[in-house]
């Protein structure tokens, strides 16, 4: 799982364990867990947080994500978790994909021990 405050890091600055990690999402190790309201989030935070990328080159790493991503529709719902209802549909993913949430906000994310749902940065990862 991957929030989107790890996919800003990333696209942000070539240095730093979430650009080695986003640079390496195709690699048969990881998996890409992906919901439809996970990917509209993305695009609107992408739109409005990295300026100096150009729309099409945002466009083009959000349908990569979704050509090797694994697709999910959920069904249930636990809201409100967390404090940010964004954030809770991160976590529903990962209850669903029975993944792990990597970001750089793990406080917002500390309820999720209760789904047994590691939650780490990009660097630990």
């Amino acid at each position: 799982m991957l929030d989107t405050s790890f996919i800003v890091a990333a696209l942000r600055s070539r240095n730093g364990a979430s650009y080695a990690l986003l640079s390496n999402v195709d690699d048969e190790r990881l998996s890409v867990n992906l919901s439809t309201p996970l990917v509209k989030e993305y695009e609107d935070v992408l739109s409005r947080e990295v300026r100096a990328l150009a729309d099409e080159a945002t466009g083009a790493i959000l349908d990569y994500l979704c050509l090797i991503g694994i697709g999910h529709k959920i069904y249930y719902l636990w809201r409100p978790v967390l404090k940010d209802v964004k954030d809770d549909m991160v976590l529903e993913l990962a209850v669903k994909a029975n993944a792990i949430i990597i970001t750089f906000n793990k406080k917002d994310f500390e309820p999720a021990q209760k789904f047994n749902i590691p939650v780490m940065t990009p660097g630990k990862f």
